[in-house]
């Protein structure tokens, strides 16, 4: 089984393509956040979550859905995670949460993926991106040999860089830069409520024909990214940028 969270679709992607090529079922983790759904999760022995990096970690919501969850028949697990860059020391905290599950961990892999955080970083352009992604096929091939083989993925890179960035920056990163009060909608929204359905932890509603913003917000850009109009905008930050995701490559 693959289970995927995705914000812009690179995970999303990777996951199909992983389902795809080793046959597999795959579940929408989204789908399963939004609705609160920590129902048992049947497996038939092997299980790949597919998630982006935040703040050099699996996302703080995905980890804490798994928590929740009880997943039946699994013996091992393998961690797939798309970034822009890099994963940092992501591997330390995804086999803790194995111990935690009682799973045996079979190593987590880092593919690169065109940037999506509008927040901070300019996304790239529609050819860069799309030869970041053609860059990353081999990489996803890679990972669906060793899956099907049953061997563990290589340990990633594990230097102090790394250690402190998925340490002590990502306890940091959520409660000083993870909120939502900075989104704000201009005259362009039609009202479609697209970004209320995206949102996996229901944090947007549309009241009177306007878009509220709630406190409980995980920065996965899927509003902002998918708005058709381009009518949210995050403070001045994503003034002028432009929007990835990746069904529009």
């Amino acid at each position: 089984m693959i289970i995927y969270f995705s914000g812009t679709g690179n995970s999303r992607y990777i996951a199909k393509r992983i389902a795809d090529n080793i046959r597999d079922e795959l579940i929408d983790a989204n789908d399963k956040i939004k609705r609160c759904d920590t129902r048992t999760i049947q497996v038939n022995d092997r299980l790949v979550v597919v998630t982006p990096t935040y703040a050099w970690r699996i996302p703080w919501l995905v980890r804490d859905w798994i928590r929740k969850t009880h997943f039946q028949g699994v013996r091992q697990v393998w961690f797939v995670m798309s970034c822009g860059a890099e994963i940092g020391n992501a591997a330390k905290y995804n086999r803790l949460l194995c111990e935690e599950k009682d799973f045996d961990y079979m190593g987590t892999a880092q593919i690169v993926m065109p940037e999506n955080y509008i927040a901070l970083f300019h996304t790239p352009e529609t050819e860069k991106a799309r030869q970041i992604v053609s860059d990353a096929e081999p990489v996803i091939d890679n990972v669906c040999r060793q899956i099907v083989a049953g061997h563990a993925f290589a340990a990633p890179r594990n230097n102090l860089y790394d250690r402190v960035m998925s340490g002590p920056v990502n306890k940091l990163f959520y409660p000083l830069c993870v909120k939502a009060k900075a989104f704000h909608v201009s005259d362009d929204c039609i009202g479609c409520g697209k970004c209320v359905k995206l949102c996996p932890l229901n944090n947007i509603t549309l009241e009177n024909s306007k878009l509220v913003w709630g406190r409980r917000c995980t920065h996965c850009m899927a509003c902002i990214s998918y708005c058709p109009e381009k009518a949210i905008e995050y403070g001045k930050k994503s003034s002028k940028k432009e929007r990835y995701y990746f069904e529009k490559l």
